[in-house]
């Protein structure tokens, strides 16, 4: 893939541009060589390329440079990748089928919990749209949990993938999505971080959804990132290898992502669209160990995230990921 087309930006929570420097190019180039290091010791040296999305080859670049408003806390690329670039990327990824079905097998048993705390906050079953279905991994967690979604998404690839295992979805993107049909719940997770326009997807979500539907969102935390990075590049050595794993166990370290959202900057956008916030769950990136994983290695994920989610659902600030459950106001 050619290098991207960048163009500056702002915050899409409070749009202004008044942002501190987080990291810049050269801070975020040893944060790959720092993550490719890291998973190198836990893979079994003949792990097939393939097998390394979503671990250490990602679907974008690492960014330029990461800068945080200085109001809301939101962290973002400026520059950032042009919005047909971004849309390219997603559309033309065409990972092997071995390698959505592991990934899928490998999601859906952590999926479960979201798919129950959603259920929760319903407070009985009913129908659903995943913006962003992938593999298929949620729709499988909500069928388990007596949830009926259907999925979207603007990967062909991975939807006739899906598809094979008897699931709805459809090909597009959110802010397209033409139906006539309203749904009891929206679900965006590990999606809406990487959407150029937050706005009118959560705009869009809420035209979708029933009266008191639910919108549900997993995003990457900005404040986690920004607290651990601080430790990865000036802690002591036993700081910056505790901050290394915890960073690189979360899909954090390098920061593939457009944004990441702090509790505020998520309650100010989902307020101003009309939604009011229900529950807030801190959590980890669900298990990326699969076969190709050393076995020291696979117990090492298991005890650093059982640990990690612990002290996550207990005080968010800890948690590297945020599931924000909000109901639409009428």
């Amino acid at each position: 893939m050619p290098n991207p087309a960048y163009e500056p930006s702002r915050c899409v929570v409070c749009g202004h541009a008044n942002a501190e420097v987080i990291a810049e190019h050269d801070d975020l180039r040893r944060e790959v060589e720092a993550l490719w290091e890291y998973h190198q010791r836990r893979l079994h040296p003949e792990t097939p390329p393939r097998h390394l999305t979503d671990r250490v080859a990602f679907s974008e670049y690492a960014p330029f440079r990461l800068v945080r408003c200085c109001d809301c806390g939101l962290v973002y690329r400026n520059p950032v990748e042009r919005l047909h670039e971004l849309t390219e990327i997603y559309a033309r990824e065409t990972p092997a089928p071995d390698v959505l079905r592991s990934l899928h097998e490998t999601q859906v048993p952590a999926l479960r919990a979201q798919a129950r705390a959603l259920r929760r906050v319903l407070g009985r079953g009913g129908s659903g749209l995943e913006v962003g279905s992938y593999v298929g991994a949620f729709l499988a967690a909500a069928r388990t949990e007596g949830l009926q979604f259907e999925g979207l998404d603007i990967n062909p690839s991975a939807n006739a993938f899906t598809r094979t295992m008897g699931f709805t979805v459809h090909d597009g993107d959110l802010t397209s999505f033409d139906t006539n049909r309203t749904f009891d719940a929206v679900a965006i997770w590990n999606t809406f971080d990487q959407l150029a326009d937050p706005r009118a997807a959560v705009n869009a979500a809420g035209k979708l959804l029933r009266p008191r539907g639910v919108f549900a969102l997993r995003v990457p935390s900005g404040e986690f990132y920004v607290a651990l990075r601080r430790r990865f590049a000036s802690g002591n050595r036993v700081e910056r290898a505790a901050a290394r794993s915890l960073l690189a166990q979360n899909n954090l370290l390098t920061f593939p992502y457009r944004h990441g959202f702090t509790r505020e900057a998520l309650r100010r956008l989902l307020e101003e669209q009309g939604f009011r916030i229900k529950h807030v769950r801190g959590d980890v990136l669900v298990p990326i160990a699969d076969e190709w994983t050393r076995r020291w290695a696979r117990l090492e994920e298991t005890l650093i995230k059982r640990t990690l989610a612990l002290v996550a659902n207990r005080d968010a600030h800890w948690a590297p990921w945020l599931d924000i459950f909000a109901a639409r106001v009428d």
